[in-house]
């Protein structure tokens, strides 16, 4: 088991050289840093606690500036524990990137969803609506609220409520690839969450460490054409026109009569 925390970018699309289309989401992975390893000695099991996004002094509190300074790092915004792992294989102030996970693995992808407010049963449950006709007083109701014998209403009964904002696990997702440049992970479908959420992946607990044969992705880089050989320049006579001079104007003699008196 491994995990590693990360912030949801959004969703795009990726091409395999074969055409095929796979869509994918893109998980903002920076280096997470342990800061506590927990023992069965020490906590009665065995866990590591991850620090992820860096957060000003002035915002923390003491203990938590003084939790991450024995990991002697800067203070964290987000922690989380990861259990199941091997203790052994960590040490206090680690910091795991993007390439703890390869192309083809199997991991389960954990965050909160969207939140929705107060919302009725066809927008929360998916429910019907009655007939909407002016002789109709049943339109957007919950319905029938049990039998008649319980006199109350059973737990659990889908009635008009909070909507979303809850902790939700998609598993069995693929990692298409890792961008260990720019500490990006790409997980293919969708999964829970707004934009810039936080997200846990951790290796999917189903797989059995299955990894999957991938296929190359489709690269966009530009690469830039080195000229193999130089090209001379040919440069063309330019004809020369001989000018000619200018012939000046010459004023034709005027004959002036005397005036008559």
């Amino acid at each position: 088991m491994k995990g590693i925390l990360g912030r949801k970018i959004g969703m795009t699309q990726v091409f395999t050289e074969s055409g095929k289309l796979i869509p994918v989401t893109v998980v903002e992975v920076e280096k997470n840093v342990v800061t506590q390893i927990k023992t069965k000695e020490n906590d009665g099991y065995e866990a590591i606690q991850l620090g992820f996004g860096n957060t000003r002094e002035k915002l923390a509190t003491k203990a938590s500036a003084g939790h991450t300074a024995k990991a002697k790092t800067t203070p964290k915004r987000f922690f989380k524990e990861i259990k199941g792992v091997d203790v052994n294989s960590y040490t206090l102030g680690q910091e795991i990137s993007a390439d703890i996970f390869t192309p083809g693995e199997m991991v389960d992808v954990t965050g909160t969803t969207k939140g929705k407010g107060f919302q009725g049963v066809i927008k929360r449950h998916g429910q019907s609506r009655g007939p909407m006709g002016h002789g109709s007083h049943y339109h957007r109701r919950p319905g029938s609220m049990g039998t008649m014998r319980p006199m109350r209403v059973f737990k659990g009964k889908k009635l008009a409520g909070h909507m979303g904002t809850l902790t939700v696990t998609i598993q069995n997702l693929e990692v298409v690839a890792v961008d260990t440049e720019n500490n990006v992970i790409l997980v293919s479908g969708n999964i829970p969450g707004p934009k810039n959420s936080l997200v846990i992946i951790k290796s999917a607990v189903k797989a059995n460490g299955k990894v999957n044969e991938m296929e190359n992705l489709i690269s966009y880089e530009v690469e830039e054409a080195t000229p193999t050989s130089e090209v001379e320049e040919v440069t063309e006579p330019v004809e020369t026109v001989e000018e000619t001079p200018e012939v000046e104007e010459v004023a034709e003699p005027t004959t002036e009569t005397p005036e008559e008196n």
